[in-house]
């Protein structure tokens, strides 16, 4: 009932109509990085306790980034016709968050935001005795390392994607953010096994970080 409903409703029926691809591969991407996930805490069983978190920071930043690029292309175009002062390639890294457009500076917020942000919720983690990690200053340092690398990558990957899909006549609010999101997952989880790996190459390799 609710499907025949949305398809009436014309704010709703292309999401119905066009919106499966996104999901189904952003299901497949996010996939990925369950069998990265598996295979880590099989080894690090610190690991599982800090995933959802270094996903969801990544993910909501990165939600928040396109929905913003998506409005600003919304008020001066229809898709499929990209507006005069739109960038016509990827951006370059040092434009993307060193640039003067509010774009620019809204990436450079949402970028200082990662490390309060994480630090808050190892905070509280370490506050309520979650997983199984002994929170030091070199295992903080690694994480957080890792943390920005996956907001600088999602962040720079939205504002190509989201004028990519714009230009191909997609709506980006219906279909940038579920690829964003599934490749901060799998973007996230990876960087995050490679950060406890790093710390065991590193000599931490007691029972908190792996075996």
């Amino acid at each position: 009932m609710w499907l025949i409903l949305a398809t009436k409703y014309k704010y709703t029926r292309d999401v119905v109509y066009h919106g499966w691809t996104p999901v189904i591969c952003a299901v497949a991407i996010s996939s990925v990085g369950g069998l990265i996930l598996d295979y880590a805490v099989t080894h690090f069983h610190g690991l599982a306790v800090f995933q959802p978190v270094i996903n969801g920071v990544g993910g909501n930043l990165v939600a928040v980034q396109a929905s913003r690029l998506a409005t600003s292309l919304h008020r001066v175009s229809t898709p499929g016709i990209m507006p005069e002062n739109a960038p016509r390639a990827c951006a370059n890294p040092c434009t993307a968050f060193c640039g003067k457009g509010p774009h620019s500076r809204t990436a450079r917020v949402l970028l200082g935001l990662v490390v309060p942000g994480h630090l808050l919720f190892m905070c509280a983690i370490a506050l309520v005795g979650a997983g199984h990690t002994t929170i030091t200053a070199r295992f903080t340092a690694v994480y957080l390392l890792a943390a920005v690398i996956q907001v600088i990558v999602l962040l720079y990957l939205a504002n190509w994607m989201v004028h990519f899909m714009w230009k191909s006549g997609d709506d980006p609010d219906n279909f940038a953010i579920p690829y964003l999101t599934a490749v901060g997952d799998f973007l996230g989880t990876a960087l995050l096994a490679l950060a406890f790996q790093t710390l065991h190459w590193m000599g931490d390799k007691d029972g908190d970080v792996g075996e």
